[in-house]
């Protein structure tokens, strides 16, 4: 027998996983009789990322209404004078405290959400006490009691 006629049998690379789960593989081991497992998996193929809960209807039976805090229109009403005393538009103030305009507005009008923060740069912007008891009363400056 010469070279000639001797055949090589090169191994196949076994399928990949990914291809042991196509329809076309799992239908050809059932033809051979191979047990199959096959398991669908929740949210399985979409793009969600947080699918729903399963408390869904227990929201949707929620009758309460959630709302945020609001700033109290007499708050408002101090930002407004405090900043008029000093001669500033909204604008000049939003400028100052590093804000938006909007959210001046918003907290004169009585719509803003509450934040410390921006109350405080609110304070020492227009020199008034808003938060605390003190409210409405000139702001002290750092270090001023002893």
């Amino acid at each position: 027998m010469s070279d000639w006629d001797t055949v090589t049998i090169l191994r196949k690379k076994p399928p990949k996983a990914s291809a042991l789960k196509t329809e076309q593989a799992v239908n050809a081991a059932r033809r051979q009789g191979i047990p199959v497992d096959t398991q669908q998996k929740y949210g399985a193929g979409t793009n969600k990322q947080h699918g729903t809960t399963k408390n869904t209807a227990k929201l949707d039976r929620e009758t309460e209404e959630l709302k945020h805090d609001k700033i109290p229109l007499d708050l408002g009403k101090l930002i407004m004078q405090g900043r008029q005393a000093k001669g500033m538009s909204q604008k000049d103030l939003a400028t100052k405290i590093c804000e938006k305009p909007q959210i001046v507005n918003d907290y004169e009008a009585g719509r803003g959400i509450p934040n410390n923060i921006v109350l405080g740069k609110i304070e020492r912007a227009i020199g008034i006490k808003l938060r605390g008891k003190e409210r409405g009363q000139p702001l002290q400056p750092p270090g001023g009691k002893k």
